[in-house]
């Protein structure tokens, strides 16, 4: 480390492997900074793994009263309501922000509200302030967000995770164009509290890469429950009439919603961030290509989670911003690990897996 930069390590992204990265740097006595140009706890906390835990939590209750009855238990008359969630999801959310800033500031870590873009190997530019500052260690972690590169008429009537999060009122009908594990949570979340919900997807079985008899239980039991599936057809257009959203399959399928909610994929946060500017490689997919110890092709910049997607979970990207600082700051190199990494699907009931994926590079 040297003072002929402002800072040692610059991270770029105030998310889960962002804020691990710059606290364990700070309390090693690393001069740390950490950018960040909207609300901190990236997606996990602000759009993804903490409110869809929320609304999966709400979604069961209808479910665990019918099965109260069985177990001697008598249940009122039960009532919902959509916005009292929303505002208590977004309260805890709020709690969560300070906690992920507080605990930078503890360590020492300075934190920057602005969007910092490269502006060379060294050089990061603070475009809300417009002032450059330098660092001899970059850290990328930009994280990623829900894809609408969808390639229809009326694809400008959908809507993603992010909004779905943030809905005045509850739909009472909502179609969902994929099969990951995002469509089916949200699937399982509308159709739990209460909406009619459709579930396209272009393959013949939901859950892509999953065990193949889980595959075939979970769209049994969606059945079951009353969640229409339309497979092996593509979403081709929609337009609205009124309150509701006319769409139409490949296959002829014609289907009606309040709704439409595209769930076809995350991308990396690498748009307009300057990376050209540096020659940082990209993957074919458009991720930040890295090496096994998260260093891209500029020897002194590093990326961590979604934005090199090479497993897109909030644990991954943890354990990753900690073997970043062991590598750098600690002496001890240290490659994250991503074989037999365990994951579930929050769907009702839950499917676990276990994913598996090596980094790229050498």
């Amino acid at each position: 480390m040297t003072g002929r930069f402002d800072y040692d390590l610059f991270v770029i992204g105030g998310g889960s492997g962002g804020v691990r990265a710059a606290r364990m740097a700070a309390e090693r006595g690393v001069r740390t900074a950490i950018a960040e140009e909207s609300t901190f706890g990236g997606t996990c906390v602000n759009l993804g793994c903490i409110p869809k835990k929320f609304l999966v939590y709400a979604c069961a209750f209808p479910e665990e009263f019918e099965d109260a009855a069985g177990y001697g238990w008598t249940v009122g008359d039960a009532k919902f309501d959509w916005p009292t969630l929303i505002a208590n999801k977004d309260k805890q959310i709020a709690r969560l922000n300070g906690y992920y800033r507080r605990a930078v500031e503890r360590a020492g870590g300075l934190i920057i509200e602005d969007r910092a873009v490269l502006k060379d190997r060294h050089t990061v530019h603070l475009v809300r302030s417009g002032r450059d500052v330098t660092a001899e260690t970059i850290l990328i972690a930009t994280g990623g967000y829900p894809s609408r590169m969808a390639d229809f008429e009326g694809a400008e009537h959908c809507i993603t995770s992010d909004e779905a999060f943030h809905l005045k009122t509850l739909p009472k009908s909502i179609a969902i164009i994929g099969g990951g594990y995002i469509a089916l949570e949200f699937a399982h979340i509308f159709h739990g509290l209460g909406a009619a919900v459709t579930l396209i997807y272009r393959g013949p079985k939901v859950l892509r890469g999953f065990d193949e008899d889980l595959r075939d239980a979970l769209q049994e039991s969606m059945r079951q429950k009353g969640i229409r599936l339309i497979l092996e057809t593509a979403f081709t257009k929609c337009h609205c009439e009124g309150p509701m959203i006319h769409g139409v399959t490949r296959s002829g399928e014609a289907f009606e919603a309040e709704q439409i909610m595209l769930a076809i994929g995350r991308r990396p946060n690498t748009q307009d961030l300057g990376l050209e500017n540096t020659g940082i490689k990209l993957t074919p997919r458009g991720h930040i290509e890295v090496d096994r110890y998260s260093r891209t092709s500029v020897d002194n910049i590093y990326a961590v989670g979604d934005v090199t997607g090479r497993l897109e979970l909030t644990p991954v990207a943890l354990h990753e911003a900690t073997c970043f600082v062991k590598t750098v700051y600690g002496g001890e190199p240290a490659a994250p690990d991503h074989e037999l990494i365990a994951t579930a699907v929050f769907t009702r009931p839950e499917i676990p897996s276990t994913s598996t994926r090596r980094a790229s590079g050498p």
